[in-house]
């Protein structure tokens, strides 16, 4: 019963993430994943997979910040965007879990170089690039909605880029 429940709160999370690669707007793009990792923290705690879940923190600080980026100035920072980076290598460091961790470091720093260019185009890029290390990491510590979640987050972003047009993306910016 206990692993169906661990499952179950990672299926949950899915329901986010697909909703967010179907945002035109990169400021609900961020909020809804957001809270879809809030959602895949607590199932990463509960299988044990501290990297990804503090990994998975440092997103959840991140898109906090990128939510604020018109208000904040300073956010627009690559200072910041290198503080997130700094943040993530030292969540790396103290959970180490052998190679493994370097998956979902991978996966939040090239996400993070992409988020951090306000461009939707080269959002979707970058998230094309992490989602494969991510779902190699959820499949290796038997998160199914996050492996779930990855596959349909490559298809979503397939489906957003048709839906908004590849170009006509790389127009897009942070909307209210």
């Amino acid at each position: 019963m206990r692993e169906f429940l661990i499952q179950a709160v990672g299926f949950a999370g899915v329901a986010f993430f697909i909703a967010s690669y179907q945002m035109r707007s990169n400021r609900r793009l961020f909020l809804l994943q957001l809270m879809g990792c809030l959602i895949f923290v607590a199932q990463f705690s509960l299988l044990g997979a501290y990297t990804g879940a503090l990994s998975l923190m440092v997103n959840v600080i991140r898109n906090t910040l990128l939510l604020k980026i018109d208000e904040w100035k300073w956010v627009k920072s690559r200072m910041t965007m290198a503080a997130i980076t700094a943040l993530l290598a030292l969540v790396t460091a103290v959970t180490w879990a052998g190679p493994l961790s370097l998956l979902p470091f991978i996966s939040v720093g090239v996400t993070t170089a992409g988020y951090w260019t306000n461009n939707a185009q080269k959002i979707r890029l970058s998230q094309m690039i992490g989602s494969p290390f991510t779902l190699v990491y959820d499949v290796l510590i038997h998160s199914w909605g996050g492996a779930l979640n990855e596959s349909i987050a490559l298809l979503s972003i397939l489906i957003s880029i048709f839906r908004f047009g590849w170009h006509d993306l790389a127009e897009c910016r942070a909307e209210a």
